[in-house]
């Protein structure tokens, strides 16, 4: 399976970290770079999924929700090793960010998650 995080120059600079999965692409935005060593962890606050054709999208999304420039930070290859409803453990292979990697989410909350290297 695929994954893709873009640096998205909007209101606020955030990534858009994207998992090809159940098809469609499950987003969270991070509002601080994805973390690329052990023991840094960042809120990841998930959003709307994507259809997966948007893996690929780079250049500018006009005024209105979500408007600024899209680049593409990193893209890869994901393998899922767990899944539940509040975790998900995953290796990723990208130029970037690679290996081991977890969303968890916060207790009590619908979107916000810790992503982390682990």
């Amino acid at each position: 399976m695929r994954f893709v995080v873009q640096e998205h120059h909007a209101t606020h600079l955030h990534w858009d970290f994207r998992l090809e999965m159940d098809g469609v692409l499950k987003s969270w935005a991070i509002p601080k770079e994805p973390p690329i060593n052990r023991g840094v962890k960042r809120l990841a606050i998930q959003v709307d999924d994507h259809d997966v054709s948007y893996i690929d999208f780079e250049g500018e999304i006009p005024e209105g929700y979500g408007a600024g420039t899209v680049r593409i930070w990193d893209r890869g290859e994901y393998e899922l090793k767990e899944r539940e409803a509040e975790k998900m453990v995953f290796s990723l292979k990208g130029s970037k960010l690679k290996g081991g990697y977890c969303l968890v989410r916060f207790k009590g909350e619908e979107k916000n998650w810790l992503f982390f290297k682990i």
